[in-house]
């Protein structure tokens, strides 16, 4: 059985929004300042991890997530890397879980603005979808459709809920407690069949 790529997956760098505790989902939402010093320092790490592993950079597959803190921190990480800003493809499959209706919102306001919903996605976060939006569920079946077309060892961009989806179909965290990891930024998750390493 032939090995499958290794994924060196990057979530995007931090946004206001992120500072504010607002949902974004399909929001496109622009990188601040010290998102972008993070985008740069991913680009960092994949610097280093490819030296140590004797890897060449322009072997690799980029792709993003079509959103615009995805594409930013993908440029932003492939400038630290020494390669053109825009040497990469984008996938809508990365794009993050839809919070439908709840985008622009935070948690705690939901608690007064849709109470039952938040209920109920507190009872089951796998399997609830928001009103207008999706399930994680859902975003973890695009994610392998995502992963079953990778051809080489590929970098990506993408998002906290798409990481999760991936943990989930890969077996590396059950579905149940997949959209309860943090996925933090600044940090190189690199996939290997069903492990996974944090580089930070």
């Amino acid at each position: 059985m032939t090995a499958k790529p290794t994924v060196y997956y990057l979530r995007h760098g931090e946004t206001d929004w992120n500072v504010g505790s607002r949902l974004q989902g399909r929001r496109d939402i622009p990188l601040n300042a010290r998102g972008r010093g993070q985008a740069t320092h991913c680009g960092d790490i994949l610097r280093d991890l490819f030296a140590r592993d004797g890897r060449d950079p322009v072997a690799l597959d980029y792709v993003s997530s079509p959103l615009g803190r995805a594409t930013e921190t993908m440029e932003l990480a492939r400038a630290a890397l020494g390669l053109e800003r825009q040497g990469y493809r984008l996938d809508e499959r990365l794009a993050e879980l839809s919070f439908g209706d709840w985008e622009g919102f935070t948690i705690a306001q939901l608690h007064s603005h849709d109470p039952v919903h938040i209920s109920q996605r507190e009872h089951d976060k796998w399997h609830f979808v928001p009103p207008g939006g999706e399930s994680y569920k859902m975003v973890s079946a695009r994610m392998a459709e995502w992963y079953a077309s990778l051809t080489r060892d590929t970098v990506a961009t993408a998002h906290g809920g798409t990481c999760r989806g991936l943990m989930a179909h890969l077996g590396i965290a059950k579905p149940a407690a997949a959209p309860l990891v943090d996925i933090t930024q600044g940090v190189v998750y690199v996939f290997q069949g069903d492990r996974m390493t944090r580089y930070a």
